[in-house]
């Protein structure tokens, strides 16, 4: 026979008695906690700070820690709260995956578009044109103005001959090689990023035209085309012109002639005293620099600009005419002429109002240092 025990039964009373409690009141009040939390971090990883506000510009250095970003973030009142990012950022796990830079940010931006931004590292753009026929130094400028870079960063970079073996050039210089064109950089990049940019343009450009093949067929280096065509770059002034231009200097150098340039004597004189000068005097063209081709035969030591496309393509394919000499006709186009007396009236005629000695050989000032010696090039393999 079953006897009851009244303690047990009053303790299972008391059990379900309070199994009942939790049912009823504290499991609800539970579920409506849980409910509120998650939406509140749903709110902190969805919403943005505000519905208004102006864009704020960033910068996470190098090297820094996710904690650090996220607080800077929160600083600049571009997140609500650092810990709803963080359980953003972990979800996604993207804390080791933001990148460094500039970013341009806005308070209208919700955490998930600003956490993008940083791992996939959409930093600032900005926009720099490198125009046809800039030098090194030009360049240098132009990037240093828009403070990408500061001093000569650039300018020792572009003359590191390691690294400019790296990208395909076998010369001392960058020079010829940056490709004219606007790109969009990032403050963060370096100096090396942005010059294989650059140079990466500009093989791709070579590469993409054809040019190598033709250089092949005419047995011309590379550079030699480079050199010819900086200085082609700087003496057209039609875009129609470039191809009479590149003939001219094509026709002087098999007749072993001097190119007499001025723009490669504006370059030597800029190389040595990092001056531009307005206009060249007599001495100028006597100056005994590497890069005067008055008094040096055959190609400067190296390219005096960076040529764009078109002066490249009309060195590698020039007019079959027989000129020598060009003149200026101060209207934007230059009158071209087959023989020195020819060459001498057209001067006259164009240039009277201007000082003028007609051309003759210069011989280089003996005071000064001794050149060394210029490339020439196989002036009896070559033929167009």
């Amino acid at each position: 026979m079953h006897y009851k025990n009244p303690e047990h039964d009053s303790v299972e009373k008391s059990d379900l008695k309070n199994m009942r409690i939790i049912r009823e009141f504290w499991l609800p009040i539970l579920l409506y906690l849980i409910f509120l939390s998650g939406y509140q971090i749903w709110k902190g990883c969805t919403l943005p700070v505000s519905e208004t506000g102006k864009n704020k510009i960033i910068i996470i250095p190098t090297g820094s820690t996710f904690s650090s970003a996220v607080q800077l973030l929160e600083a600049e009142g571009l997140i609500k709260s650092k810990r709803y990012f963080y359980i953003l950022a972990w979800w996604g796990n993207a804390t080791t995956r933001i990148q460094a830079g500039e970013y341009e940010l806005s308070p209208t931006q919700t955490p998930v578009e600003i956490l993008d931004y940083l791992v996939q590292g959409k930093t600032r753009q900005y926009i720099v044109t490198i125009p046809e026929g800039y030098n090194l130094f030009q360049i240098n400028g132009l990037l240093e103005n828009a403070k990408l870079t500061s001093g000569d960063s650039f300018l020792k970079v572009a003359r590191n001959r390691k690294i400019l073996k790296t990208l395909g050039i076998e010369a001392d210089s960058a020079e010829g090689y940056i490709y004219p064109d606007t790109y969009q950089l990032t403050k963060g990049a370096t100096e090396l990023e942005m010059l294989r940019t650059f140079v990466n343009r500009f093989w791709g450009v070579w590469n993409s035209e054809g040019f190598s093949s033709r250089a092949e067929e005419l047995g011309v280096k590379v550079h030699d085309i480079v050199i010819l065509a900086s200085i082609v770059e700087k003496e057209a002034m039609q875009s129609w012109e470039r191809p009479l231009i590149a003939c001219v200097f094509w026709n002087r150098l098999k007749k072993n002639m001097p190119l007499q340039a001025d723009p490669t004597v504006h370059y030597g004189i800029l190389v040595e005293t990092r001056v531009r000068k307005r206009r060249l005097r007599w001495k100028d063209l006597r100056k005994a620099t590497p890069y005067n081709t008055y008094v040096n035969k055959g190609l400067p030591k190296g390219p005096i600009s960076n040529p764009g496309k078109e002066s490249i393509r009309a060195t590698l394919y020039p007019s079959k005419k027989d000129y020598f000499y060009f003149v200026s006709k101060n209207n934007g186009t230059h009158y071209f002429s087959r023989t020195l007396d020819e060459h001498n009236r057209a001067v006259d005629q164009y240039q009277r109002r201007r000082k003028y000695r007609p051309r003759k050989e210069i011989k280089p000032d003996l005071s000064q240092t001794a050149l060394p010696s210029s490339p020439t090039l196989n002036h009896q393999s070559f033929s167009y």
